[in-house]
């Protein structure tokens, strides 16, 4: 990266990562950002464009227009379409290159940006091009049909490559700072059937919500109806996390529409806090997700904490919703759960997330899953 030369100018690019200060030349010279040699700012990065954006000082006023880039200019966190005045404090971003406008009046370099300031500010510019450019990447995981002894499902996982948004739980974690999180949902799943394209045909598609969605019922409905309208003929099913099975009347809304656009219904992390038995009743649904805490090491358990299991699998049999036993990672607690009376299971005994391209052929009749290994193989 070139450093343009120090004058008497006021406005200037502080560059905290690297400890560089950029003046931006006087009114009426443009300073053309860009990876080309011949540009004002050379950002040497595969990311930004040859010709990236253009500053330029009108008057005592700093502006920053675009140039039509592959992976946009930002201006606290926004993209920016078309030219935008700057402030002093503003952060500048080229692709991935953040920089801090200031000034420079014979004074020393603006104050350095607090870490914790800074980390907000980058957490705000990485979330909008993730939801800008719908950077999210669908991972799946396979859902086990034990009686049949084959996959069946797939439920759909969020990760994205983007800097401090990796895990669903750190895109979650954003995503609240700006309220957020229903618009996220939204996206895992919009992409997420896309992706499931690739899957082998007749099997279901488990769809994740965010407790914030159980609000505002009628966005979820929006939501649910536009991707019945995008996938027609698509097996779908729509976890609801425990967390938000507190609403009975709310839960009745969502088992009517989507009984309307023919979704199954799935409460997430049964057993993880309070186990609502009543909401089985009051809003039945088609499959019982039981938390990986009362599954893992179910073979290491004690008779009582099998017992009280099995118990709690025969009550949703009798109600007719389907058992399903989350964090099955061993053959052991595999044969524990089919002996208890579960009929679904995930895990990564069945099989760790990824791509859809992992899973893009059938089993071809494979009688055991993928992860088992039998003794003496």
């Amino acid at each position: 990266m070139n450093e343009v030369a120090a004058s008497t100018d006021q406005w200037c690019l502080v560059n905290h990562a690297e400890g560089q200060q950029i003046m931006v030349p006087t009114s009426g010279v443009e300073l053309i950002v860009g990876r080309s040699p011949d540009a004002g700012l050379r950002i040497q990065k595969p990311t930004v464009s040859k010709q990236h954006a253009v500053l330029a000082i009108r008057g005592q006023r700093l502006f920053v227009r675009d140039l039509t880039s592959t992976n946009g200019t930002y201006v606290n966190g926004i993209l920016l379409a078309g030219e935008a005045e700057l402030e002093c404090g503003d952060l500048l971003q080229f692709a991935e290159e953040v920089y801090q406008v200031g000034w420079d009046e014979g004074r020393p370099p603006p104050q350095t940006m607090s870490t914790p300031a800074l980390d907000a500010a980058l957490a705000a510019i990485h979330f909008n091009k993730l939801i800008d450019q719908c950077a999210v990447m669908p991972f799946f995981q396979p859902i086990y049909d034990i009686a049949l002894n084959r996959v069946i499902s797939y439920e759909v996982l969020g990760r994205s490559s983007i800097a401090g948004l990796h895990s669903p739980a750190e895109m979650f974690q954003t995503a609240s700072r700006f309220s957020m999180e229903a618009e996220l949902s939204r996206l895992f799943r919009r992409e997420g059937m896309r992706a499931a394209r690739q899957l082998p045909v007749r099997t279901t598609i488990y769809l994740n919500t965010h407790p914030v969605e159980l609000v505002d019922v009628g966005a979820l409905n929006a939501s649910m109806h536009w991707l019945r309208e995008q996938h027609p003929d698509a097996w779908i099913t729509l976890e609801i996390h425990e967390a938000a099975v507190a609403n009975p009347g709310a839960l009745r809304e969502v088992r009517q529409f989507l009984q309307e656009l023919n979704i199954g219904l799935a409460f997430d992390d049964f057993g993880a806090g309070q186990a609502r038995l009543e909401d089985l009743v009051e809003a039945s649904p088609d499959v019982l997700k039981f938390d990986l805490s009362l599954v893992r090491e179910i073979h290491l358990a004690p008779p009582r904490k099998q017992k009280m299991l099995e118990q709690l699998v025969r009550l949703a049999l009798d109600l007719g919703v389907t058992p399903l036993a989350e964090g099955v990672e061993t053959l052991q607690d595999h044969e524990v759960c089919r002996q208890l009376g579960f009929r679904l299971g995930q895990g990564y005994h069945y099989g760790t997330p990824g791509p859809a391209c992992n899973f893009a052929t059938d089993y071809g009749g494979e009688t055991q899953p993928r992860s088992l290994r039998l003794p003496g193989e």
